[in-house]
């Protein structure tokens, strides 16, 4: 236990990778060695995996939160986008002024989830106090702040015909990056950047 919460050097990062090198050539013509490679990689893993948690205090990324003017609209949206609705209800009292540091809050909330279940995207609709504006109210790309939200999908074409049909608009226009991905960004809820990338590999 204690070498695995010691720092990891150099050496055992070359020879991990070394390792999958081999155990990927053991599969087809370096069969005599795969066990060996396989239980010196899986224990090397191990204490890669260990050093890495060691002091790490988070466990996952939970949501995303999007405030929103228009929760029904926004609700739309990333329905047709292909997200299904978890839960819905009204948020208030004094937890919430706490933790946002606001008196009388009032809000409603959506959680939103990604087919494959990992992802979820909060909607909040605050009732009171009022929505803060900001400036510029559609933000370009080059904004401080949280940039985008990207979704992979199946198809970027059927994704944005969906979406612009429901009243959406492409920031710029549909670009592939080399052979690996097609990629755009989507005006969203609030002026969010919805960023869509379809993997061609």
């Amino acid at each position: 236990m204690t070498l695995l919460a010691q720092p990891l050097r150099s050496e055992d990062l070359l020879e991990i990778h070394l390792l999958f090198l081999q155990l990927g050539c053991a599969s087809s013509h370096c069969v005599p060695s795969t066990n060996q490679c396989l239980n010196r990689t899986v224990n090397l893993y191990r204490c890669v995996a260990s050093a890495i948690l060691v002091g790490m205090s988070i466990k996952r990324l939970d949501h995303v939160s999007v405030v929103v003017d228009d929760l029904e609209a926004a609700i739309t949206f990333f329905t047709v986008l292909g997200m299904s609705l978890e839960g819905k209800m009204p948020v208030e009292g004094q937890w919430v002024d706490r933790v946002n540091g606001l008196e009388s809050v009032q809000v409603d909330i959506v959680m939103m989830r990604t087919p494959d279940g990992h992802g979820r995207l909060e909607l909040t609709k605050f009732r009171n106090p009022k929505l803060v504006a900001v400036e510029p109210a559609i933000a370009p790309p080059n904004t401080l702040g949280l940039r985008s939200v990207m979704f992979t999908v199946d198809s970027v074409d059927d994704t944005v015909a969906r979406l612009c049909a429901n009243g959406a608009e492409l920031v710029g226009e549909v670009a592939q990056y080399k052979d690996l991905y097609r990629l755009c960004y989507m005006r969203g809820p609030a002026g969010i950047i919805v960023s869509l990338a379809e993997e061609l590999f």
